[in-house]
């Protein structure tokens, strides 16, 4: 069965371009986003760990750690690495993981069970599944899922806002709204009582009905 919103990430060892490690342990007490890909050498998805690599500052500010996969070896990834550096200006400064075996794509749901062989030999196409991105929270249950198309690269700042949100969630019982961007007001939890409400906001709250209490973000 795939994986969805509140279910426990597997954990797992993989060897990395930062050397072997266990998933749990590498999370710690932070957040994580595990996002995958069909193949090494692929255009859009260079764009993408270019991309992410220049915006990672943006995650280390939320607590949030980067990780990649691939089903391609540790040594197609530091080739790749270069490609990356070349055309997009900036290298993966990240973990990428090589699952090789494919074990990892199997655990999260991405590929068939009985997928075997060399990685290498398989097309990115027959991978076209491993176009997920997994945020994880510090508890080490899946937050958010996304999964795109192989032809559409994915918006990673469109996963900070979202990483944004959660945190608010998690420390402050609050939600966001339709298009909502950080600094913007937001939504009291229904898990908050109108007394628990009066005592955070004695100023009161706006409440264009009763099932939606609008407070400034904190």
């Amino acid at each position: 069965m795939a994986l969805t919103i509140g279910d426990t990430a597997p954990d797992f060892e993989a060897d990395t371009t930062e050397g072997r490690i266990r998933f749990h342990d590498w999370i710690g007490d932070d957040w994580a986003v595990l996002f995958s890909h069909p193949r090494d050498f692929t255009p859009v998805c260079t764009t993408e760990l270019g991309y992410m690599a220049s915006i990672k500052p943006e995650f280390d500010k939320r607590g949030a750690k980067i990780i990649g996969l691939s089903v391609d070896p540790v040594d197609n990834h530091e080739k790749w690495a270069k490609d990356i550096e070349e055309t997009q200006g900036t290298a993966p400064n990240y973990p990428m993981i090589a699952d090789t075996d494919f074990n990892v794509a199997k655990l999260y749901g991405m590929l068939p069970a009985d997928v075997a062989g060399d990685p290498t030999e398989r097309t990115p196409a027959q991978n076209a599944t491993l176009r997920n991105v997994f945020v994880i929270g510090p508890d080490k249950k899946i937050k958010l899922v996304l999964v795109y198309p192989m032809s559409t690269g994915r918006n990673f700042d469109e996963v900070l806002r979202v990483i944004d949100s959660l945190q608010l969630t998690a420390q402050h019982q609050l939600s966001t709204p339709a298009q909502w961007q950080p600094g913007e007001k937001v939504i009291l939890s229904g898990t908050v009582s109108n007394e628990e409400a009066s005592e955070r906001y004695p100023d009161g709250w706006e409440e264009p009905r009763p099932y939606m209490r609008i407070v400034p973000a904190p």
